[in-house]
């Protein structure tokens, strides 16, 4: 053998020659869609109630625009704690990879949080709310996709058959329209009326009903697409690891909320309504947690 190839042979690099062991996105992941779908969705609702009821919702703006400021910057903040190397989080500013969801989704977050620091200029400092209206309209287009791009970046993870972009978008759309409405109802207090309130529960009722059928859907007929489907579901019934963590999480935020809600519009009772509302919320990080380990538990060799 040639010098130079013993050189290089004995200065090889070994990057990885085991698998991965246990789940590579841990509950550091589960709090990032949670406080995303927080952050995203009262824009949404402020959006709604802004068009429906504009008086009541008019003193609703700072506030807001505050929440989503701060559960937004809980996302971000989770999402750097998992990389593997956070000080290179520039990288993806000053060198991006276009095809890569994770480099769309931070430009487009970076984006939002800008928007959503105008909207507090606006209303706080200059306080004006025309103007403001004006900015909420981008700054809703602009959460949609926020709000979908995990979807799309769990769709690229190879031998994940149960991360099915259709399936994920409605349920990260779904998660930001329930858990938005939840926290709006909590946040409402004095300054919304029971109707405005009802109509959030409307919104909150519907979402957890359209996300359980999805799931069901999936938990029933998932196994007739893929092997590995069927045994990712394995986790989930009979006596799998993560059983009872998921029946808990579909009857807190699915169940029990449209239970409540239909009680609290026949007892036009705001507590009822409030406690549909703090399940749902709760209910979501469980419901999100057990979807995103179940099938990285698979082996994939």
């Amino acid at each position: 053998m040639a010098a130079h190839e013993i050189l290089t042979a004995t200065n090889a690099v070994v990057t990885l020659d085991v698998a991965l062991p246990g789940t590579v996105w841990p509950w550091l992941v589960t709090m990032n869609m949670w406080a995303k779908s927080i952050g995203t969705g009262v824009i949404f609702m402020l959006f709604y109630l802004l068009r429906k009821y504009p008086e009541q919702a008019g003193s609703l703006r700072f506030s807001t625009t505050v929440v989503s400021i701060i559960f937004i910057h809980i996302f971000l903040l989770f999402t750097l704690a998992d990389l593997h190397q956070p000080f290179r989080m520039w990288h993806i500013f000053f060198y991006p990879h276009v095809t890569s969801a994770i480099t769309v989704g931070a430009w487009m977050a970076t984006i939002f949080v800008g928007l959503l620091f105008l909207l507090a200029f606006l209303t706080f400092i200059k306080k004006d709310n025309a103007a403001f209206d004006k900015t909420l309209v981008w700054v809703v287009a602009l959460a949609i996709p926020v709000t979908l791009y995990t979807a799309g970046l769990m769709s690229q993870c190879t031998a994940r058959e149960l991360w099915q972009m259709p399936t994920e978008s409605a349920q990260m759309m779904l998660a930001a329209l329930l858990a938005g409405s939840a926290t709006m109802i909590l946040m409402g207090g004095s300054k919304l009326s029971y109707e405005a309130k009802s109509s959030l529960g409307v919104i909150l009722g519907l979402s957890a009903l359209a996300s359980f059928i999805l799931y069901m859907a999936e938990y029933i007929f998932g196994p007739m697409k893929a092997e590995e489907v069927a045994a990712v579901l394995q986790y989930i019934k009979g006596d799998g690891e993560y059983t009872v963590m998921f029946w808990v999480g579909q009857w807190m935020t699915y169940l029990l909320p449209m239970l409540f809600i239909a009680m609290s519009r026949i007892t036009k009772s705001e507590s009822i309504l409030k406690l549909a509302a703090v399940l749902a919320i709760a209910g979501l990080w469980i419901v999100k947690h057990v979807w995103l380990n179940i099938p990285q538990l698979l082996p994939m060799s």
